[in-house]
């Protein structure tokens, strides 16, 4: 009779486990994404000041960013991890991915993240012979609730034609297409709303801003190329949105989305 009896409790145990999981994750979970190109550390001033973008980065308090013009052990970095640096600078957790080497170290795109990474990949894009390699940084990550989500991090081609952009926004697509996890693709894309690249994109991906907001350049912005994106569209809502008034930090203004990750299997 005893023997029954624990084996009765334990059951009613897992159970109401798994209802206090099941709730929990039945709640939207509310995240707070970024992106930011920091020009490499260097600001409108013409001087090199970390501080400043993190305190940037520190007023938005994101869970996760993703940075481009990211310098590791560079000569004009004064030989710094940059993404190191930023996220000592921000209590953050850094993940670096080279593009290309460039000026004695590497150059590439980076996350920060309060959770840390589960899986990480980067992935290089493709780019024709002169112009500069690209990558996609993607992390897994997984959040207190134990739902899995993946972000992107990228930075498009920066030159006039769109050859290399279209190129790569192809290549975006075929990698992650058949990734059901819920995901969400931030850069700077150096392409504008209605342009080629991002109608690709927009074919599998779903943009947060419906109504475009400049993020270029940051002292009087006049187009967007910064982008925050998410897949599949029945995971996430889109909760708020801003670009941030900040003209000396960078080139280019930060965004920020506020966005729900909504029920569902992973």
């Amino acid at each position: 009779m005893r023997k029954i009896l624990v084996r009765l409790l334990s059951v009613l145990y897992f159970l109401l486990i798994g209802i206090v999981y099941s709730q929990s994750t039945a709640e939207p979970v509310r995240l707070r994404f970024m992106t930011y190109n920091i020009y490499h550390g260097a600001t409108q001033k013409g001087d090199f000041d970390l501080d400043l973008i993190a305190s940037v980065i520190n007023e938005q308090k994101p869970d996760l960013v993703a940075l481009q013009e990211v310098d590791l052990w560079t000569n004009r970095a004064h030989n710094m991890d940059l993404a190191l640096e930023l996220a000592q600078r921000t209590d953050m957790i850094p993940l670096f991915g080279k593009a290309m080497s460039y000026d004695a170290g590497e150059y590439g795109e980076a996350v920060l993240s309060r959770f840390s990474f589960s899986r990480t990949k980067n992935h290089p894009l493709p780019y024709t012979s002169g112009k500069e390699p690209r990558a996609a940084l993607q992390t897994v990550v997984e959040l207190p609730t134990g739902q899995k989500i993946s972000f992107i991090g990228t930075h498009l081609d920066h030159t006039s034609q769109d050859k290399n952009r279209i190129m790569q926004a192809k290549a975006i697509n075929k990698i992650f297409k058949n990734c059901e996890m819920p995901t969400v693709l931030a850069g700077d894309l150096n392409a504008r709303p209605q342009s080629e690249p991002i109608r690709l994109l927009e074919k599998i991906w779903h943009s947060s801003f419906q109504n475009p907001v400049p993020t270029f350049p940051s002292p009087d912005p006049d187009r967007k190329i910064d982008y925050i994106m998410y897949k599949p569209e029945n995971r996430w809502k889109v909760v708020s949105k801003k670009v941030v008034d900040e003209q000396v930090a960078s080139d280019h203004c930060p965004v920020v989305v506020d966005i729900e990750l909504l029920p569902g299997k992973n």
